[in-house]
């Protein structure tokens, strides 16, 4: 009891140095589409971003009526952060932005895709692929994706992928630059120190949820780091996966079942949420396989009401058992 009474202190000390008014990089307002999810400020890019977004995983793998109505219920329900990757689906993800998302919402949306090249050529042709799939002429954000290990952020810069994106931003083809990753948190740590000199990025990507503080701790080793250099922050995983729920299904699939879920056993899904929301975070990107997964996240958004600092110690003490490397299975040291 000792020691989690000392990890909550800690947790205190933390929180309070990162936290931002939520008042003060919030916003709301309407497009042609309809009404906006309130906005938030994407760092130093100067970017507004909606603080929900949708991400291109599940846009891949699940059927194709499915993907149009979720791209649909996205625009409807005032998200216009879109997210993807050339690796999901093999490029499936972006095909389908292509079809149903930038022919007719180009203008008013803001899109992000990644690249998991580990060498410069290959990040080249990622990025001439990805271009070539959702139809664009420009990715408002292009990120290095899913850094696995320092070793492996090492292994990036030496093989000249860095300087791909930079070029890339020069020559317009992308607006702004980030890296991501759900492995390692020093991994994360090694890339900000690496490129601390030329301040390369502008983003960055990685697990935080209610769990992280207690296991390989994203929020502990790169948050703060990252908010110093005033980058801008974009969440997943923050119901690890769907590991937060009793079961997991992928269409038909059994991918997890749990006796003793996170959600409803210890919190809700909206406490889960706004756990995230109320952190200095910019987006809180979301998976949904059918529209009616995004309609509850929507939801939740355009509810949202800041936790205190107090609510948010309260729920991390409440899932302090269940941290660990099976909930959050991404993760590795």
């Amino acid at each position: 009891m000792d020691e989690r009474r000392d990890f909550l202190k800690q947790m205190a000390m933390l929180t309070g140095s990162m936290m931002l008014p939520i008042s003060s990089f919030a916003d709301s307002k309407k497009d042609k589409w309809g009404e906006i999810l309130p906005l938030r400020m994407l760092g130093k890019t100067g970017e507004k971003v909606t603080m929900l977004g949708l991400g291109g995983y599940h846009v891949g793998w699940t059927t194709e009526k499915d993907a149009q109505e979720v791209i649909e219920k996205a625009m409807e329900g005032g998200v216009r952060f879109f997210d993807t990757a050339e690796s999901y689906d093999n490029g499936g993800s972006e095909m389908r932005y292509g079809k149903y998302l930038v022919p007719k919402y180009r203008d008013d949306v803001f899109i992000m895709s990644k690249s998991t090249a580990t060498d410069g050529a290959t990040a080249k042709k990622h990025l001439e692929g990805s271009l070539k799939r959702m139809k664009c002429d420009y990715i408002d954000l292009w990120q290095v994706h899913s850094l696995r290990t320092p070793t492996d952020v090492e292994n990036r810069i030496e093989n000249e992928v860095l300087e791909v994106f930079a070029k890339a931003k020069a020559e317009g083809k992308v607006k702004h630059i980030g890296f991501t990753g759900h492995q390692n948190p020093f991994a994360h740590k090694k890339m900000l120190d690496a490129t601390a000199d030329n301040d390369i990025f502008e983003t960055v990507q990685m697990p935080i949820n209610v769990i992280d503080m207690h296991f390989h701790s994203f929020i502990k080793n790169v948050l703060p780091f990252a908010i110093d250099r005033n980058f801008g922050i974009l969440a997943m995983k923050t119901l690890s996966d769907g590991r937060f729920f009793k079961e997991k299904k992928r269409l038909d699939t059994t991918q997890w079942e749990s006796n003793d879920p996170i959600i409803p056993n210890y919190i809700s899904i909206r406490e889960a949420l706004n756990f995230v929301w109320s952190l200095p975070v910019s987006v809180l990107i979301t998976g949904a396989e059918n529209k009616e997964f995004l309609d509850e996240k929507i939801r939740l958004a355009r509810d949202f009401v800041q936790f205190s600092e107090n609510d948010r110690y309260e729920l991390i003490d409440k899932v302090f058992g269940k941290a660990g490397n099976t909930i959050e299975y991404y993760k590795s040291i």
